[in-house]
């Protein structure tokens, strides 16, 4: 099932099923290769990438919680340019297009590193991982920068409960689609005793993910939105799809359970075989968000 995750046109992302991983998940594709097929993805995203190199968080980076894991890394990469030497074969090799996720830390550092990855073949599209506490007119600058570096389609990974205008502006100023959402930041005490911030991964994640990608896609009808956060089974993943997702990334549940993405890109393929025939594209979501009489009311 081919699907349309971004603007028609020069700006336009097409794969095979609507499901791939989240950034920071399966490295640079060096990963996991061995334990599933890379294929059953409609695209892989590569880890954060800088123009500069970054270095590791120093401390504890990982803290089991009784619903999850928090995760603290400092988005460790070797800066583009090494990114680039070491694995541009293996993505021109891959049978899935690559995604490559940029971190979008100060604007020099974000065009730089878009200008090298848009003379790249191997490089299908950039997803921008935009920062926490950014503000709607940065979203819109700094994603309207990343669209003039080239031809490339954009999407613009929102941070966990971003408004709509937020999905607005990156829309607006270029942005193919939009991921919803960076996983959520909160505060673990490590095993030594100390408070340690950084990102939470697991099912805790998808009930409030799942209530605001619901309002998004009300809110911004027709916008190709990714959604990511907590999918750790099909109906996970088909929940998001009825929410009115167009895809989904599935994040820290492939560490424990590398076939999940596999097992989900063939439920969501038989998405295909339930719609009614003659219903085209458009009709078929507007069936399937009435179909769950949507209980959830904003607030």
């Amino acid at each position: 099932m081919s699907l349309r995750i971004s603007k028609p046109g020069k700006h336009a992302l097409i794969v095979n099923t609507p499901v791939m991983n989240a950034a920071g998940i399966l490295g640079f594709g060096d990963s996991y290769r061995d334990l599933f097929d890379f294929s059953a993805m409609g695209a892989f995203v590569t880890n954060p990438i800088t123009y500069a190199p970054w270095s590791p968080a120093s401390g504890t980076r990982v803290i089991p919680l009784p619903s999850g894991i928090l995760v603290h890394t400092g988005l460790p990469n070797p800066g583009v340019s090494k990114v680039l030497s070491a694995y541009r074969d293996l993505w021109k090799r891959l049978s899935v297009p690559v995604i490559a996720h940029v971190v979008a830390h100060s604007p020099e550092d974000m065009s730089m590193a878009i200008r090298m990855l848009e003379r790249e073949e191997s490089v299908a599209a950039i997803e921008l991982g935009l920062a926490d506490d950014i503000s709607t007119a940065e979203v819109e600058w700094y994603v309207r920068a990343a669209v003039g570096r080239g031809e490339k389609p954009i999407l613009a990974r929102l941070f966990h409960g971003a408004s709509a205008d937020h999905a607005r502006a990156a829309i607006e100023a270029g942005a193919g689609g939009v991921v919803a959402f960076a996983p959520p930041r909160g505060t673990a005490r490590d095993g030594r005793g100390r408070l340690t911030a950084g990102r939470l991964y697991g099912p805790m994640v998808k009930p409030m993910t799942l209530r605001l990608v619901g309002q998004l896609a009300r809110r911004l009808p027709g916008v190709a939105i990714i959604a990511s956060g907590g999918v750790h089974s099909e109906q996970d993943a088909r929940d998001y799809i009825e929410a009115g997702a167009a895809a989904v990334q599935v994040d820290a549940a492939i560490w424990s359970m590398p076939r999940i993405v596999e097992h989900i890109g063939k439920d969501l393929g038989g998405l295909s075989l339930t719609r009614p025939i003659g219903m085209d594209d458009e009709m078929f979501a507007l069936f399937m968000n009435k179909s769950s009489d949507d209980p959830e009311a904003e607030s």
